[in-house]
This record gives structure tokens, C-alpha cells and sequence, in this order.
């Protein structure tokens, strides 16, 4: 029953009782209580105890109401609380909450340290949790979020898995967020950069790729190289090539290579002194630089080369030498393959 009626129903009931005994018995009685004379009718003396059991009922009423209260209210700031902590698992940034209510932190506490993964779509979940998991659906499944239109800009940190996955989707559909990555690589994760370059070193020129040299690795250069020996215009120029080998850990192998490349892009005066450059820069491309010393018969230079170096060093090209010295019309890949001339 609710207070306010059983406080009328209450009421109601005195004043009829009173008025019934006024009705029978309209007179006073005394009684003196520590000297205190107190003269009332007798209908107040039989309503007396009544009201006095209605004040003590109220109270009784009132205090395990707002103490029944005042528990709700917890339960419903716990379930909001566990509503926030779910909200951030599922984001994958998992924060710690504190709970009012015993049995919900002792299980609710390990949300504060762990990240769901939801499957599948939820039925019954709050607007705010219910939008989360659409959203986070939908970039598991290659569809780019913009977050800031759903005010959730500020959501994810740097490095959190939804985020990388949006972005990388995001490279799929937006050449302009390529390059955009390609100039603030350090803003972005490892796999958004990693995938950036790619996109990029399969897609531009070496012109438009030489301001971004210091970002490249050994294999997305090589993927570029690979398209100029596929005979794309990729623009390579020697100034540029000095761009991107200043900025590469590059093995012997991979000069090799580099230069095979080059020999059909650059003349061969050209070709000779940028290795001859390298060679001296790191004892790295000295196969390579030999190795267009022979491409191009210049077996003059080729004998004084190996005389300025140990005879234990270019083993291979010293045999080579040796048949060319010979008349034997060998080439050094009629000795070895262009990859294992370095071993």
C-alpha cells in the first residue's frame, strides 16, 4: 500500500472511531500524569493510542522506504556503471569502475581488465551498446567508420586493434589517407604503416615516392624496382636512387639485384659511378659493382679491381676472370645465378 493512502485510510479509521465514542460518551475525563492535569474528552483518550500507533507506523514506513531506496539507487548506478564497463571492453579499452554493490564487483571487477569480443548482434542491449557493436560489426567486416561522426574520435588510443582495422580499411578506399600515413607514419600503428607503403610502392612513381625515401623499407624499394623491371616509368632517376640507398640497410645481395636493375635503366657510365659511389660508401656493393664491370667489358677495370682487394675475396669473379683472360665467352651468370653471387 502506499504511504500516502495508508496515512488517509488511517486517518479516516480515527475519525470514525472518534466520532462514534464522542457520540456515546461526549464527556471529559482527567488524568493527572506528574502532577500535570490533563482533562480531555474521552473520544480523544480512545484515539489517542491510535495515532500515536499511526506516527510509529509512518516512521517505521518512511525509514525502511528510503532505506529501500537509497539500495535501488545503487543497483541502478552499479548497472549504469557496468553499462560504461562493458561500453569500454568492447572498444577494447577496458577501464576500472567502482561498484556499490558487493555481488557486482566481485564479478563485474574483471571487466576492468579484459576485452570482449562480440560475435554476432545482440538483441535487448542499451542504445549506447547496441550502436558499439553495429559499428564495430561493421569495420570487422572491411567497412570504414568515421568515427568522429559518431563521436567516437576520442574512443581509441593509439595501437588498439578496432582502430588499426578501421584504418586499414580506410587504405582500401582512400588514396588520399595513403599519403596521408606515408607523411605521418609515426602517428600510425605498425600494420596501418606497413600497409600504407605497400599500397603506395605498388601504386606511385619513384619521383613522387622520393619524398618519403627515409619511410621505405628493403622490401616495398624492391617492389618499385620491380615494377621498373616490369618497364613501368617509374621515373628513377641516380639522385633518386642515392635517396633511398642512404636510407636502407642493404645487404650484398640486395645491391646485386639493384644493380641488375639498374643496368637496363641508367647508361653505363652513368650506372658505374653510382656503384662506384656505393661501393666505396660500403664494402656491401663491391659485387655489385664488379659484377657491372663485367656486364659491361670492362675487363681492364675488372683485373685492376681485383688487384686492389685479397685474392681470397671475389672468388667467383677472379674464375670468371681467369676464363675471360682465357677468350672464353662466359658471362657470370654462366657461372652462377645472379642471387648467390654474394655466397
Amino acid at each position: 500500500m502506499r504511504l500516502g493512502l495508508y496515512i488517509f485510510a488511517a486517518l479516516t479509521l480515527i475519525g470514525i472511531v472518534g466520532a462514534i465514542t464522542y457520540t456515546v460518551n461526549p464527556n471529559n475525563y482527567l488524568l493527572e500524569i506528574m502532577g500535570i492535569n490533563l482533562n480531555l474528552p474521552v473520544s480523544v483518550w480512545i484515539v489517542l493510542p491510535m495515532i500515536l500507533l499511526l506516527i510509529f507506523t509512518v516512521i517505521h514506513m518512511v525509514f525502511y522506504s528510503l532505506k529501500s531506496y537509497f539500495k535501488l539507487k545503487k543497483w541502478h548506478r552499479d548497472a549504469e556503471t557496468l553499462d560504461d564497463a562493458l561500453y569500454w571492453s568492447m572498444v577494447q579499452e577496458p577501464k576500472e569502475q567502482k561498484y556499490a554493490i558487493a555481488p557486482i564487483k566481485s564479478s563485474a571487477a574483471i571487466l576492468g581488465k579484459a576485452n570482449l569480443e562480440v560475435l554476432d548482434t545482440v538483441e535487448g542491449l542499451s542504445p549506447r551498446l547496441a550502436k558499439v557493436v553495429n559499428l564495430i560489426n561493421k569495420i570487422k567486416n572491411g567497412e570504414y567508420i568515421d568515427l568522429k561522426e559518431h563521436k567516437m574520435g576520442k574512443v581509441f588510443n593509439e595501437g588498439n586493434p578496432i582502430l588499426a582495422q578501421n584504418r586499414l580499411n580506410r587504405l582500401e578506399k582512400d588514396d588520399k589517407f595513403v599519403e596521408e600515413v606515408m607523411k605521418s607514419s609515426s602517428s600510425y600503428s605498425a600494420p596501418v604503416r606497413e600497409k600504407a607503403l605497400a599500397i603506395f610502392a605498388a601504386k606511385e612513381s619513384f619521383f613522387k615516392a622520393r619524398k618519403y625515401a627515409k619511410v621505405f623499407d628493403v622490401k616495398n624499394f624492391f617492389v618499385m624496382l620491380e615494377r621498373v623491371n616490369a618497364e613501368e616509368d617509374m621515373e628513377l632517376t641516380s639522385e633518386i636512387m642515392d635517396d633511398f640507398i642512404d636510407g636502407l640497410k642493404l645487404t650484398c645481395n640486395d645491391f646485386t639485384k639493384i644493380a641488375y636493375i639498374t643496368k637496363k635503366q641508367f647508361r653505363p657510365d652513368e650506372n658505374l659511378l653510382l656503384f662506384k659511389k656505393y661501393q666505396a660508401a660500403n664494402p656491401k656493393a663491391q659485387h655489385a659493382y664488379l659484377y657491372l664491370l663485367f656486364e659491361y667489358e670492362l675487363m681492364d677495370e675488372v683485373g685492376a679491381y681485383l688487384e686492389e682487394h685479397d685474392e681470397r675475396d671475389f672468388i667467383k669473379g677472379r674464375a670468371l676472370y681467369a676464363l675471360k683472360k682465357a677468350n672464353k665467352n662466359y658471362k657470370i651468370e654462366d657461372l652462377v645465378d645472379i642471387n648467390a653471387i654474394c655466397l
